[in-house]
């Protein structure tokens, strides 16, 4: 099975996302292009683009950017209950069509300021109950014609969307990543999700959710592709592992500096998978080879929870022994954005292909 490589692409209100430069007119088109075209020239395969109430909506970003772009695969990042599942794929099936095949989707189930575009938040047990009626929805109608539905949270009748998804190859429609460490959203991925992405858990940890979620599969009579698997990482890359750790600790200390000992965002600090990421501090503040915990400790929360560390050679060796555990996926990023899309282009992905 072929690896892809994805970075990460900040649509932010406020610059300086995890220490990126703060510079004027960061989220413009203009910007945000040029990160585009720069992972298009460095070897990337596209981009994970962010969603959360209180910035740029991430589907308009999406759509922007596949329009300059020609190989760019923009992973748009969607909340049940933010898109009605017709509505969304529609949508994503247009811009499917129109990229002639570029669109990726990653279906977000955690907590965000629903109240504020007039959804609802429910208990755990209703969020992945409608994510996954969503998820149900949205494969039948890119793959089949005249959809009918009725589910506890969606319905559909006689519902058909066009344009249709680009098909080519094993490629029906577009994959379906998904996240979430909690029963409930893995019992989700086992029967839905096309790809499940883990945050940078130690190799143990990946390995355990690994089998546990494979099992669930044939547990819960899985209808779908054998269900794949993506590491979403911090990746930070230097000529020399001293160098890379000098830079490592000076950032985790203007974290420090600026943030106190408390992550900032609490919807992360709820959620099953972080709360595994900063749980990781107490097993030591390097784990596996070059795996850093500490930045949890200072608000570098969700992706940023955990780092690795080191020269190219030495990143890419720990990304390798993840990729022979099943880790097929890749969605890593550093920050300064832009210049961290061209050196880990040239430096990292050459050793990992």
């Amino acid at each position: 099975m072929s690896l892809e490589f994805l970075w990460y692409i900040p649509n932010q209100v406020q610059p300086g996302h995890r220490g990126d430069d703060a510079v004027a007119n960061h989220n413009s088109l203009q910007t945000l292009t040029g990160q585009a075209k720069a992972l298009e020239d460095h070897g990337w395969g596209g981009a994970l683009i962010g969603t959360g109430w209180g910035r740029p909506d991430t589907f308009t970003v999406a759509t922007a950017l596949a329009a300059r772009t020609t190989t760019f695969q923009p992973l748009i990042a969607v909340r049940p209950g933010y898109w009605r599942p017709a509505n969304f794929a529609s949508a994503a099936a247009t811009l499917d069509h129109l990229s002639e095949g570029r669109v990726l989707i990653n279906i977000v189930s955690g907590k965000d300021n629903l109240a504020a575009y007039g959804d609802h938040e429910g208990d755990q047990a209703h969020r992945y109950a409608r994510t996954k009626e969503f998820l149900q929805i949205v494969r039948k109608l890119w793959t089949q014609e005249s959809v009918t539905f009725h589910g506890e949270h969606f319905s559909v009748t006689d519902s058909t969307v066009v344009p249709r998804t680009v098909v080519r190859g094993e490629r029906k429609h577009p994959r379906l990543y998904f996240g979430g460490a909690s029963e409930a959203a893995e019992r989700v991925a086992a029967a839905e999700a096309d790809v499940q992405l883990f945050w940078g858990e130690p190799l143990d940890g990946v390995q355990e959710r690994i089998e546990r979620l494979k099992q669930l599969s044939e547990e819960l009579g899985r209808e779908h592709a054998p269900l794949e698997f993506g590491l979403r990482i911090t990746t930070l890359v230097r000529d020399t592992s001293e160098q890379a750790w000098a830079d490592a600790e000076a950032k985790v200390a203007k974290m420090a500096q600026a943030n106190g000992d408390i992550p900032r965002n609490l919807n992360w600090r709820a959620a099953v998978g972080q709360q595994r990421l900063l749980d990781l501090a107490a097993r030591g503040e390097v784990l596996d080879d070059n795996l850093y915990t500490t930045p949890g400790k200072f608000g570098g929360g969700g992706a940023g929870t955990t780092w690795l560390v080191g020269s190219a050679e030495e990143v890419a060796t720990s990304l390798r022994k993840y990729e022979k555990l099943g880790i097929t996926h890749f969605v890593l990023s550093d920050t300064p954005y832009l210049p961290e899309i061209k050196r880990q282009g040239d430096q990292l992905l050459p050793l990992l292909r």
